[in-house]
C-alpha cells in the first residue's frame, strides 16, 4: 500500500505544466480522442445533452445549460470536450473556487455509454489538470458519491487525489436516474496537481492499497458486506480501518431502495464519523474498501 499524507500543495512550475500538458495528450491519443476547449454555443449545447443523457434527467432539470455553460466559458472557467470523429464523447466543467484563481472546483464530468472502457474519462481529468497548471491553480477539488465504487477507485487510485470532508446530503434532492430519491452525501477531494503521486498516477502508474495485507497486519473492519449484501457495522477499534462499499450502489438503488438507504446511513455513520473524528482516508483497495488512518488523531 502506498501511504499518502496530506502534504502542503506543491508549488507549479513550467517543468511542472510541460510535464502535465504531454501526459494529457498522451492520454488523449491513447484513448482516441482529442479533448479541447469548448467555447461555440453548438457544442456547448451538446455538452448539456450528454449530461442529461447520462444522468437520465426528469424533464426540465438538465444538470447544465448552455446558457450556464456559456456564461462560465466566457468568465475563463473550465469546460472542454473529447471527441472522436467528431462525435463528442465525454465533457468536464470546472470553475475557479477563492478569491484570486488558487483553486478550481471541478463541477461535473461524464462520458457517453458508447466511449465507455477506452479512458475518455482520465483522458479529460488530465486535460483539466494540465490546463489548470498553466493558470498556476495547484489543486483541484470535487464532489463524488462515496458509495460508487467505481468513482471512488477512479478518483483515489487512478488519479491519487484525497478526500477531505466528507459532506452530508450536500446537494439536496436530485431528480435523476443516477441518485435516485435519497440523499446526496459526497465526497469532497483535493487533487494536489504537482504532487508526487498525482505526477506517477498521470504517468500510468495507479495508486496501489491493499486492504488485505492490512487486515492481515491488524486493520478494523468498521463495515463490510453482509451474506444480503446489505451493511454490516463492525469495530473501528485500531490505528487503521478498513470500510466497504457495495459493488454496485446504482443497481441496488433500483431494486432494493431500502437496502440501498441503509447503505447511505452506514457508510454516513462509519466513513463520515471517522473522517469527522479526524480520521484521513489514505486510499481505496478496487475490491471495495477505504482505508482510513486513525493515527494523526
Amino acid at each position: 500500500m502506498t501511504n499518502l499524507a496530506m502534504n502542503a500543495e506543491q508549488p507549479v512550475t513550467s517543468e511542472t505544466c510541460d510535464e502535465a500538458v504531454a501526459a494529457a495528450r498522451a492520454a488523449a491519443t491513447a484513448s482516441g480522442v482529442e479533448v479541447r476547449e469548448i467555447t461555440e454555443i453548438a457544442e456547448l449545447t451538446a455538452v448539456g445533452v450528454l449530461f442529461e443523457a447520462i444522468w437520465r434527467s426528469a424533464p426540465g432539470t438538465r444538470p447544465v445549460t448552455t446558457e450556464l455553460l456559456r456564461a462560465l466559458s466566457a468568465a475563463g472557467n473550465y469546460v472542454a470536450g473529447a471527441f472522436s470523429d467528431g462525435e463528442l464523447l465525454g465533457a468536464c466543467v470546472g470553475f475557479f473556487g477563492n478569491p484570486g484563481k488558487g483553486s478550481l472546483h471541478s463541477h461535473i464530468a461524464g462520458v457517453a455509454k458508447t466511449g465507455a472502457g477506452r479512458g475518455i474519462g482520465y483522458a479529460l481529468k488530465l486535460h483539466q489538470r494540465g490546463w489548470a497548471l498553466t493558470q498556476d491553480v495547484s489543486a483541484i477539488k470535487w464532489t463524488f458519491d462515496p458509495l460508487v465504487r467505481r468513482n471512488a477507485y477512479f478518483n483515489l487510485g487512478k488519479l491519487g487525489a484525497l478526500p477531505v470532508l466528507y459532506l452530508r446530503d450536500f446537494y439536496g434532492p436530485m431528480a435523476d436516474g443516477i441518485n435516485g430519491s435519497g440523499d446526496t452525501d459526497r465526497l469532497m477531494v483535493s487533487w494536489d496537481l504537482g504532487g508526487t503521486a498525482v505526477r506517477a498516477a498521470a504517468f500510468g502508474e495507479p495508486i496501489r492499497t491493499d486492504a488485505k495485507a492490512l487486515l492481515a497486519r491488524g486493520a478494523a473492519v468498521a463495515l463490510s458486506v453482509d451474506a444480503d449484501g446489505g451493511p454490516a457495522t463492525g469495530s473501528a477499534d485500531a490505528p487503521v480501518v478498513v470500510v466497504a462499499v457495495p459493488a454496485d450502489i446504482e443497481g441496488l438503488r433500483g431494486t432494493d431502495p431500502g437496502k440501498a438507504a441503509a447503505w447511505r446511513a452506514a457508510l454516513r455513520e462509519t466513513l463520515g464519523g471517522l473522517m469527522s473524528a479526524g480520521g484521513r482516508v489514505t486510499g481505496f483497495d478496487r475490491a471495495g474498501f477505504y482505508v482510513i488512518s486513525k493515527e494523526e488523531q
